[in-house]
């Protein structure tokens, strides 16, 4: 049976790989981006990239990447809510600073109150 796979992005590259899963002996620090040798970020198994192009959509997904917030399928399906746009990005922000909750847990939540 074949092993599952991952997804690894380069931020420099807007690229996306899918790779084999870190074995106990493997580092995310060994993966680097075929096209510019740059670390790849191991982002997890739910993760759809944006178009190369979409620029607003690639620096949304460097402040969430950043900020420590990955793409893990949970036990119920996909990741859970994550922002797509900057927008949403900023309203999350304000969020925190305003209440003090860690940013990493204010960019996840789906609904503000």
């Amino acid at each position: 049976m074949a092993h599952g796979k991952t997804s690894y992005v380069c931020l420099p590259c807007r690229a996306s790989y899918k790779q084999p899963y870190p074995g106990h002996h493997d580092h995310d620090h060994d993966r680097v981006c075929p096209r510019c040798a740059e670390p790849l970020i191991h982002v997890g198994s739910a993760f759809a990239a944006p178009k190369r192009r979409d620029t607003a959509a690639w620096r949304t997904l460097s402040v969430l990447l950043h900020a420590g917030v990955r793409f893990h399928k949970s036990c119920c399906g996909g990741p859970g809510y994550r922002p797509r746009t900057l927008s949403e990005v900023r309203e999350r922000m304000a969020y925190a600073r305003a209440t003090g909750e860690p940013f990493a847990h204010a960019l996840v939540r789906q609904d503000l109150p």
